[in-house]
């Protein structure tokens, strides 16, 4: 959200002169944006996590599964726990091929590291066409990044 804001901040500045508002010299400092989105995503985690406690919620972190015994149960790095309500949140990680499989694979990111750059790139190409690669994409190119979406097609539309 952060990040889509900044981006419509961005073209807002540049239809100013359009509304005759005269803006020369506007610049944009990503590691500005960078630092105050993280603190941003901190506090709200922070938020959430004391929240969570207030409602006397137990946050267990691990790997779990659902056990086979009669009441609701699940185990979580062998230590069993078991509730009337149980929500596992998986959560997840993107599936990164190796160089071998796509060569040059390791020079690109997943989406996660769109929130790692320090820096916003001159040129950036996005491959994929879900949600989140459409937004980066225009994020990235909004802000100055020269983009390109790359999309595949399995067969001819």
């Amino acid at each position: 959200q952060v990040m889509w804001n900044t981006a419509v901040h961005a073209e807002f500045i540049h239809d100013h002169a359009d509304y005759g508002f005269e803006t020369p010299g506007v610049k944009f400092n990503w590691r500005t944006i960078k630092e105050r989105r993280d603190a941003y995503v901190r506090r709200l985690n922070d938020i959430y996590e004391s929240n969570l406690k207030k409602a006397h919620v137990d946050i267990i972190q691990g790997y779990g599964k659902f056990t086979a015994d009669p009441e609701p149960t699940i185990e979580v790095d062998g230590k069993k726990y078991t509730a009337p309500h149980i929500l596992i949140a998986t959560g997840g990680h993107p599936a990164v091929p190796s160089d071998s499989e796509i060569p040059g694979a390791s020079l690109g990111m997943t989406s996660d590291g769109f929130f790692d750059l320090e820096d916003l790139p001159r040129r950036s190409v996005i491959v994929g066409a879900g949600y989140i690669a459409v937004e980066i994409a225009g994020i990235l190119s909004t802000l100055g990044s020269k983009s390109s979406l790359l999309i595949r097609h399995d067969k001819v539309m």
